[in-house]
């Protein structure tokens, strides 16, 4: 399936050297949690994302010509109590889970010491003395959380989410009956099947008598 990708994308992919990187929203039912492949917090149209490193990893991503559902893994390691927590008490499955793909320009100028070294903020990333705004993403998954598990180790805990595409829908069978409860579900006030079920078994004289 083709998708169509902004100019901001386009331009940044056609640099000499590029940054890429993934993005992942996942909407829990109290709060959004946005994380991204990079360093720092980056922020895309209004959403902050938090930077986890190599410490996000997202499963390969397939498209084929024919419409399917293909799903993916999140795995998150090194994480805070308060999310282990969140991942333990919040419901999860069916809730929307979005991935991102964007890159940034490697040709930055960068704030740097005397020594050639990177001036860091407070959050670890270094200070960005480009012009314009270089943080594009399109959208190339989105689906619903389905699995979670939560390995808890000495030291760090790992959460792995599976994710299914929306398409999956597809695959979900609907079942619709000509009966007045069954129309009525879906367009409450047609009342062009009440007499149905009073049709059942009744008996009809066709032509003369």
């Amino acid at each position: 399936m083709s998708r169509s990708l902004s100019d901001g994308i386009v331009a940044t992919l056609s640099a000499d050297a590029i940054h890429p990187f993934f993005a992942t929203r996942l909407f829990f039912d109290t709060q959004t949690l946005n994380f991204w492949t990079g360093l720092g917090e980056l922020t895309v149209d209004g959403v902050t994302y938090t930077g986890t490193g190599q410490l996000l990893q997202i499963s390969q991503l397939s498209e084929t010509a024919e419409i399917s559902a293909k799903g993916a893994t999140l795995t998150l390691s090194g994480l805070p109590s308060n999310l282990i927590s969140l991942a333990l008490t919040e419901p999860y499955q069916g809730r929307v889970c979005e991935i991102y793909f964007g890159a940034i320009d490697a040709n930055k100028n960068y704030l740097v010491d005397e020594a050639g070294n990177y001036i860091l903020q407070e959050d670890g990333s270094p200070i960005d003395l480009s012009t314009g705004d270089p943080n594009e993403i399109v959208l190339v998954f989105s689906g619903y959380m389905d699995q979670m598990n939560i390995e808890e180790g000495p030291d760090t805990s790992t959460i792995g989410v599976s994710v299914e595409s929306k398409l999956i829908d597809l695959e979900r069978p609907r079942v619709f009956r000509y009966t007045d409860a069954s129309q009525k579900s879906r367009f409450p006030d047609d009342k062009g099947f009440e007499y149905v079920e009073d049709l059942q078994d009744k008996r009809f004289n066709w032509g003369r008598a």
